[in-house]
């Protein structure tokens, strides 16, 4: 074979489509792609316009730009990495975001035409003009690169944008595709909640049609905010707003792990309330590596299936992954490998020493901002549980407003009574339950009254009808007022039961004792733990002897 006939690789622009415009879905993606190569260039800011009527998108940074030939051979250039030789990070010291040298094909999948013009300080514009349906055409004849040479840039369509722009890059989209349906307001969100880079670091700013984007753009998230973690001490303005916003009822933790991992986990007391951004998006638990969003919603890969889980939200950095050492990301640049060992490490931590000790945390002082918890969480019974929500939704009536001076002193008085309120709702119905089986279990036998309970109901039909003049009420007052409506379970259990209490165990000698504690707990009375060991006790006899007389049918 002779030398001259050795061969070289061609491309055909039908990679384009692969790689870059059927690869990023999310206008999100694109977003970050731009902003991201803003970043590694050193740019102080970067300027975001949206002319909605002309369905246009500009971002503008002042960033080192690039020279004709950077344009050519490095931005041009499909899998260029800034990492070749071994670089991470800028000339400023900024850790690479890019890193497979495809993240600007995303550019070419959200409008019909592209224009990208730069220029380093003291030289002139260059770029060109990337129109899709040229593109199109030049995929359909299976044209190679070096075939299809980019448009000349329209000085006109960058002109007002390049002013007082000694510097940098400008990138315009000119008719989105599918339109800008979002908002200003929604764009800002998401800039500062997926961007946290530009809001941790100082010397990095992004603008929205002039609107310098901070954390106040998640205001009502973090005024949301009901509990907040704190993992490794991680430093955000976020946080901090947070904290400011906290009053008497929440509550914070800190969360120490090894592994270098660092952020925040916090929640709402709303699910709902996590859907600040859209009705249809919902805020998750996002990791984010170098500063840059690479997973959302990263508790889908470690489900608890807990209901703490819908009410978190929160921000995860772990630089690590991006060590330089292999690339951890697909390329679509919206997740990690799964099967990455380091990647799989991180999970583990996060699903054993961070997520772990929040759904337990969450569980308890849910608890006891008097709100329902985890009802599979056993650290209380299920009976406990449910007379706790009962007390929490009927002690929301006594709730002052926020500004009330009084407010924290009554919540304080109603959260003293939660503790009682687990054992005296359950206790009240037991007692319904237990009287109420043992009437029912009269009128079917038709169980004759004795004498001394004839006595009884008359004396307490009689108290009825004077409390009922002094009140000035003349409706009625039992659903059903047959003579047993008017006994307690010592009487009743007399009729039901009756043997020598002295001889024998029998339901009368537990109503006996029962009795006086019953009545405490009838007339609201807080027990004390004697007393409220002593009705557990005694009430499982009753409930054991019921049981007998309703199944045995005697």
């Amino acid at each position: 074979m002779k030398k001259d006939d050795r061969f070289t690789f061609e491309i055909s622009l039908s990679v384009l489509d692969h790689l870059g415009r059927n690869l990023y879905r999310s206008f999100v993606t694109v977003l970050g792609e731009a902003i991201s190569n803003s970043w590694d260039a050193d740019a102080k800011n970067v300027w975001i316009f949206v002319d909605r009527k002309k369905n246009n998108l500009v971002i503008k940074d002042d960033g080192t730009g690039m020279s004709g030939d950077d344009f050519q051979n490095k931005f041009l250039k499909i899998g260029y990495s800034k990492r070749r030789d071994g670089k991470h990070k800028s000339e400023n010291g900024r850790p690479f975001i890019g890193r497979k040298g495809i993240g600007k094909l995303a550019l070419l999948s959200c409008a019909k035409k592209i224009t990208v013009v730069s220029r380093g300080k003291g030289s002139e514009y260059i770029g060109g003009v990337i129109d899709n349906s040229g593109l199109n055409r030049a995929i359909k004849h299976d044209l190679t690169p070096d075939q299809y040479p980019l448009e000349m840039p329209d000085t006109n369509v960058y002109k007002k944008y390049s002013k007082r722009n000694g510097k940098g890059t400008i990138i315009i989209f000119e008719n989105i595709n599918d339109g800008i349906k979002n908002s200003a307001e929604y764009l800002k969100k998401i800039i500062a909640l997926y961007f946290r880079f530009s809001l941790l670091d100082g010397s990095f700013n992004i603008y929205l049609d002039g609107e310098k984007i901070t954390h106040e753009h998640l205001k009502d998230l973090w005024e949301k905010t009901e509990f907040l973690w704190i993992i490794n001490r991680h430093k955000d303005p976020f946080i901090e707003s947070i904290q400011k916003n906290f009053s008497e009822k929440n509550a914070k933790g800190f969360i120490e792990t090894s592994g270098n991992i660092k952020g925040f986990i916090a929640s709402v007391r709303y699910p709902s309330y996590l859907k600040s951004i859209t009705a249809e998006e919902k805020v998750g638990v996002d990791l984010f590596v170098n500063g840059r969003l690479r997973e959302k919603d990263i508790l889908k890969h470690i489900p608890t299936a807990r209901v703490a889980e819908n009410y978190l939200y929160g921000q995860i950095h772990f630089d690590e992954l991006d060590d330089g050492t292999k690339d951890r990301f697909t390329s679509s640049r919206e997740g990690v490998v799964a099967d990455d060992s380091k990647y799989e490490q991180f999970l583990d931590i996060l699903r054993k020493k961070i997520i772990g000790k929040i759904i337990d945390d969450w569980d308890k002082w849910r608890i006891k901002n008097r709100e329902d918890g985890d009802d599979e969480n056993k650290r209380l019974s299920r009976r406990d549980r449910k007379s706790l929500s009962l007390f929490n939704i009927v002690s929301k009536d006594y709730d002052l407003p926020r500004n009330s001076k009084n407010r924290e002193k009554i919540d304080g008085w109603v959260g003293d009574l939660s503790d009682d309120a687990r054992h005296n709702f359950s206790s009240y119905a037991e007692c319904f339950i237990s009287e109420n089986l043992i009437r029912k279990f009269i009128k079917e036998k038709n169980v004759k009254l004795s004498d001394e309970a004839k006595t009884e109901v008359t004396k307490r039909k009689n108290n009825e009808v004077q409390h009922k003049n002094k009140g000035n009420l003349s409706i009625s007052i039992r659903k059903t007022p047959v003579d047993s409506s008017y006994l307690s379970m010592d009487s009743l259990a007399n009729m039901v039961d009756k043997k020598d209490p002295i001889k024998e165990a029998c339901l009368s000698r537990d109503a006996n004792e029962y009795k006086p504690i019953r009545d405490a707990v009838a007339h609201t009375a807080l027990l004390t733990d004697a007393a409220k060991n002593k009705l557990a006790t005694v009430y499982e006899n009753i409930k054991g002897r019921i049981k007998t007389l309703l199944f045995d049918g005697n």
